[in-house]
C-alpha cells in the first residue's frame, strides 16, 4: 500500500516537473541585465485576490512599482520558507542600496491559508512583505496568469502537501520583467533586480 502511495506521489511530482519544464522554455535576451523571457505567451496580468486584512485587491493595488512575486503555501515544509527568506534578503539588500522592491507572497493553498495565516507567515520574513489569498477560483486565475503549475499532492484532509513551481517573478506596472529560479542566491538576485530598476 505504501509503495502504491509513493509511486503515485512520485508520478505526480514528475508530471508537475515535466509540465513545468515544457511550459517554461527559458531564453535570456541580450538586454544587459540578463532578463528572462518565458516562451509561450505573456506572463502576469489582471488578478483579484484578498490581502492580509481581508480586503479585496487587484494587481493595480499590489503592483505599484518593482514587485517580487512568489507563489507558495504556508504549510510548505521546505522550499517555500527558503525561497521566501531568499526573496526577503534580496529586498533587504536592495533597501540598503536605496532601491525599493515590494515582496509579495501569493498562496496556492487558499483552503488553509486565510488572510490571518498569510499575514503571520509573511511577517516572519519582511515587514513590507504582502501576503495574498482568495477563493480557489481567484488563486487559480492568478496562478494561471503567471503560468504557475500546482496541484494537491495527496488526500490527507489536514496535512496534505502541494506540488508547485518555484519561480519568483519581478514585475512592475508595465508587466513582467524577469524571473528567478530558486537556486539564485539573494546577492545575485539583488544585483539582477538592481540592474533592471
Amino acid at each position: 500500500m505504501q509503495t502504491k502511495t509513493f509511486a503515485r506521489l512520485s508520478a505526480g511530482v514528475a508530471t508537475i516537473f515535466v509540465a513545468g519544464m515544457i511550459t517554461f522554455a527559458l531564453t535570456r535576451p541580450a538586454d544587459g541585465c540578463g532578463g528572462g523571457q518565458i516562451a509561450g505567451g505573456d506572463i502576469g496580468g489582471p488578478f483579484t485576490l484578498v490581502d492580509e486584512t481581508g480586503q479585496t485587491v487587484t494587481e493595480a493595488d499590489v503592483i505599484e512599482g518593482p514587485t517580487l512575486i512568489y507563489f507558495g503555501y504556508t504549510a510548505c515544509p521546505d522550499v517555500c520558507p527558503i525561497d521566501t527568506m531568499r526573496n526577503a534578503q534580496a529586498v533587504q539588500i536592495l533597501e540598503e542600496r536605496g532601491k525599493t522592491v515590494r515582496p509579495v507572497f501569493i498562496t496556492i493553498d487558499p483552503e488553509r491559508d486565510t488572510p490571518e495565516v498569510v499575514a503571520d507567515f509573511t511577517d516572519n520574513f519582511h515587514d513590507e512583505m504582502l501576503g495574498l489569498t482568495g477563493t480557489i477560483d481567484q488563486v487559480d486565475a492568478a496562478a494561471k496568469a503567471y503560468r504557475v503549475v500546482y496541484s494537491r499532492a495527496d488526500d490527507d484532509p489536514d496535512y496534505y502537501l502541494m506540488n508547485h513551481m518555484t519561480f519568483s517573478y519581478l514585475v512592475d506596472q508595465s508587466g513582467f520583467i524577469d524571473f528567478f529560479r530558486n537556486d539564485v542566491g539573494p546577492e545575485a538576485m539583488a544585483d539582477q533586480i538592481a540592474c533592471h530598476i
